[in-house]
């Protein structure tokens, strides 16, 4: 899952955005709402967490902007915790709302739920044969054997199995599963599949297809 964290208390983000890539997340992090926009404009984010009082360009005016948008969806964060402040929060377009402080637990839940949103066709668990994963749980199964899987390795997993019978590029692999820090001529994506497969065992169920990138299919 790709995360924006908008927050412009420089250690409150570092902070998420730390456990959140400890959670398996790719996060970047910007401070303000001119850059939250500018990267918005390039990058397809699963979920923002986005600060309600930004500096720049305020966070009620990039959440305008945002749900007139297909794709990313919001978690909007503030100090203020009344009704009415979730209420306007919510009508402004954000998918949920969680008031200051909150425990980082719910914070990783809320994400992950609203994030299964855009996707809301796809089934609460996914699998391929005899291989299951569950996003929720972070936990995937290959006959019945729970795999050993890094964050990345989860990840790319589960970007190709939600990706059904699609080809997915290396790059948008790269894009979907790493953050922006990610050397866009790495060969993270290449090493990371190959551990991956290895993981997996046969029969292959990942195959590459030549000049185009990797699909679910084979068994």
């Amino acid at each position: 899952m790709r995360v924006l964290v908008a927050e412009d208390v420089e250690d409150v983000a570092t902070a998420i955005a730390a456990g959140l890539r400890r959670e398996g997340m790719a996060v970047d992090v910007v401070l303000d709402g001119n850059a939250a926009l500018d990267h918005l404009a390039v990058t397809p984010y699963d979920v923002v967490v986005l600060d309600r009082d930004l500096p720049g360009t305020h966070g009620d005016e990039v959440c305008r902007q945002l749900a007139g948008q297909p794709g990313s969806r919001v978690l909007m964060l503030t100090a203020a915790s009344t009704v009415r402040d979730r209420v306007e929060g919510l009508g402004l377009g954000a998918d949920d709302y969680l008031p200051k402080p909150f425990e980082f637990a719910e914070l990783v839940a809320r994400i992950r739920a609203i994030g299964r949103r855009p996707a809301a066709s796809l089934p609460p668990v996914l699998g391929h044969g005899d291989l299951v994963l569950d996003p929720s749980r972070r936990v995937a199964f290959r006959a019945g054997r729970r795999l050993d899987l890094s964050p990345k390795e989860f990840g790319l997993l589960e970007y190709l199995l939600a990706a059904g019978d699609r080809v997915v590029s290396a790059e948008e692999l790269l894009d979907g599963v790493w953050d922006e820090a990610a050397d866009p001529f790495t060969t993270a994506v290449k090493q990371t599949m190959r551990r991956l497969r290895a993981k997996l065992g046969e029969p292959p169920v990942i195959r590459t297809v030549r000049e185009g990138g990797y699909q679910i299919g084979e068994l």
